[in-house]
């Protein structure tokens, strides 16, 4: 399976997202776990595009468990702090 990361990234970055997230169901599904990884971090990040935090969150999880060195692991912690975020003078009134 030859997955063309490049042309997915591009649709990405175009804001097509939900094409990109049709070529990496495909892509997730590859035999090798670096391309896997990979697939799995790219598709966090489109759902995180689409404010599905939780889709993202677990995507990166797959990703990191997949390869833990993965650039997932930091963009799981970065979708946490997004969540945890509290704004005080916003909901204390």
């Amino acid at each position: 399976m030859n997955i063309d990361f490049s042309n997915i990234e591009r649709l990405l970055n175009d804001c097509q997202v939900n094409e990109a997230i049709a070529l990496l169901d495909d892509a997730v599904k590859a035999d090798d776990p670096a391309t896997r990884a990979h697939a799995f971090y790219l598709r966090g990040n489109a759902y995180g595009k689409l404010g599905d935090w939780r889709n993202a969150i677990n995507n990166y999880c797959s990703a990191t468990e997949l390869c833990p060195d993965s650039p997932a692991a930091e963009a799981y912690k970065r979708a946490i702090a997004i969540l945890d975020f509290y704004n005080h003078d916003l909901y204390n009134p």
